[in-house]
């Protein structure tokens, strides 16, 4: 594959990683579904693991041979390479992890292709966090989550926080955007999960009681930090359900409760 000096920053070829924003890589013109960035070798790995297609690579000099390495099945892509100043200026932001990849954004799968084989799904309603629903999938994921739904308002996993919060973990599992409560909750029940929200409302069950009566399929719904869950949320669930929490603590990061809540459901 060719290695190419960056010397000029204007060089249209630099363009996907010229201070853009999540927002515009995701629209961004010429391509079918829009660009992520994949930040750091371990990402890229696993970008290409899990069958994404490069665009082009930028690294720094001591990256060069790792980069080329993991691309060796794709000799087509260019890898530019430069000193950290002046990717840095190109960027804005320093290449912490030595590379950054602009990557194809796959199509996403459709929420009933998702369900169809799963038992547990995460839902994750309008969190807009990208470090919180980084650090979800990481968590559920190695917990073993099936699939994670985000709806509508949900931060964009493939934004460059996420991706890198989740070490790379958004590429591996499984998920897709859903629709509205009033779309979602017929599909979840029409694939036979039982809807269960994690909610301090007044009738909600402990986790340790449910998790232990739990059904065959559960999908779990988590709120955004501050807000929780809506009141739509509640209303289409099956089941209310609350960590048994000590010293008079009454809620978790919605991360740290989607770790404690998987580990619980997948015993």
């Amino acid at each position: 594959m060719p290695v190419i000096p960056v010397e000029d920053l204007s060089d249209p070829r630099l363009a996907d990683y010229a201070h853009q924003t999540d927002v515009a890589l995701r629209k961004a013109r010429g391509t079918q579904h829009g660009l992520y960035l994949a930040e750091s070798a371990l990402v890229l790995e696993r970008a290409l693991r899990a069958g994404h297609s490069p665009r082009s690579v930028l690294v720094l000099g001591s990256a060069v041979d790792e980069a080329v390495e993991l691309l060796r099945d794709h000799p087509e892509v260019p890898i530019f390479v430069g000193p950290g100043e002046l990717l840095a200026e190109l960027t804005g932001y320093i290449l912490h992890r030595g590379l950054v990849a602009s990557m194809n954004r796959p199509e996403l799968p459709g929420v009933e292709a998702l369900l169809a084989h799963a038992r547990r799904v995460v839902v994750l309603e309008d969190v807009a966090d990208p470090t919180n629903v980084g650090a979800i999938f990481r968590s559920v994921g190695a917990i073993g989550a099936d699939a994670v739904l985000v709806t509508p308002r949900c931060s964009d996993p493939f934004y460059r926080r996420a991706i890198r919060v989740s070490m790379g973990t958004v590429l591996q599992v499984p998920w897709g955007r859903a629709g509205e409560w009033s779309e979602l909750g017929p599909q979840l029940a029409a694939s036979g999960f039982e809807i269960a929200a994690l909610a301090l409302t007044p009738h909600a069950v402990s986790l340790r009681d449910y998790a232990a009566r739990a059904p065959e399929r559960v999908a779990m719904v988590l709120g955004a930090e501050g807000h929780g869950l809506t009141e739509a949320a509640i209303d289409v669930a099956d089941v209310a359900v609350q960590i048994p929490m000590a010293h008079g603590i009454d809620s978790l990061n919605v991360a740290a409760a989607a770790a404690v809540a998987m580990f619980a459901l997948v015993r």
